[in-house]
């Protein structure tokens, strides 16, 4: 496996160093002329970790409205369901920032999953320019971790015709509520530039450590053997 572990004390360290890495990359396309192109998690974490972007962009002047917002995963439910992870985005940063909204691609999750899923793929494909025989290439995909080591909504057990699909998105069902979902497949993490797992919170230290394990099997362990690189920020004490 090839990937780096920054250690935190805490979950408020650890938002503040995350956003100013990204923020630095969001800053560094925006006096390059390009887009930056980036897929979002849902969890604690990523709303500690949205919400600081938000102050720490404000104080420093970096505007969002160069970044192009996708999802790694979302709950089928409206966008302003509690569950939502759009609205979760939305509260923490994309209103505050003044995002605009051509620049939020969220995934449909008031649709049916497969509608929903088709529809996220077809509009990354329209953003990315990647064509039908090519996945899209995102910037950067940030990655939770849950108390069962899985990521994006690839669960443990998740069939591997789903997890391993030649699409982009697909339709999940997932163990935990609510459990029709939309997730990347492992082939739409494994061709993005950079992949930031974000791995905070009690009850996870079994699940970080087995998927750091050379054969893991884990959702994580399998998307941190199969990529190139990959960098983990984490508040786990792992000794």
């Amino acid at each position: 496996m090839t990937y780096q572990i920054v250690g935190f004390a805490d979950d408020a360290a650890l938002a503040r160093e995350v956003a100013a890495r990204w923020l630095a990359k969001v800053g560094a396309a925006a006096r390059e002329g390009r887009a930056h192109r980036v897929a979002l998690a849902g969890g604690r974490i990523t709303r500690r970790f949205l919400s600081e972007v938000a102050r720490q962009a404000a104080e420093s002047g970096v505007r969002m409205d160069g970044v192009d917002f996708f999802w790694g995963d979302e709950r089928c439910v409206p966008p302003d369901d509690v569950e939502s992870n759009y609205r979760l985005a939305f509260e923490a940063l994309l209103g505050p920032a003044g995002v605009p909204s051509s620049r939020v691609h969220r995934i449909l999750g008031e649709l049916d999953p497969v509608s929903a899923a088709a529809l996220a793929e077809q509009e990354l494909r329209r953003v990315t320019g990647a064509q039908a025989a090519s996945c899209p290439a995102l910037d950067v995909v940030f990655l939770g971790m849950g108390e069962d080591a899985h990521v994006a909504s690839l669960f443990p057990g998740t069939p591997e015709e789903i997890a391993d699909a030649p699409a982009v998105y697909v339709p999940v069902t997932g163990p935990k509520p609510p459990p029709r979902r939309v997730s990347l497949t492992h082939g739409a993490l494994r061709a993005a530039s950079e992949v930031w797992v974000l791995a905070s919170g009690v009850g996870k230290e079994a699940a970080l450590r087995s998927s750091l394990e050379t054969a893991s099997r884990t959702p994580l362990g399998r998307v941190l053997r199969e990529r190139g690189q990959s960098l983990l920020f984490t508040d786990i004490r792992l000794q």
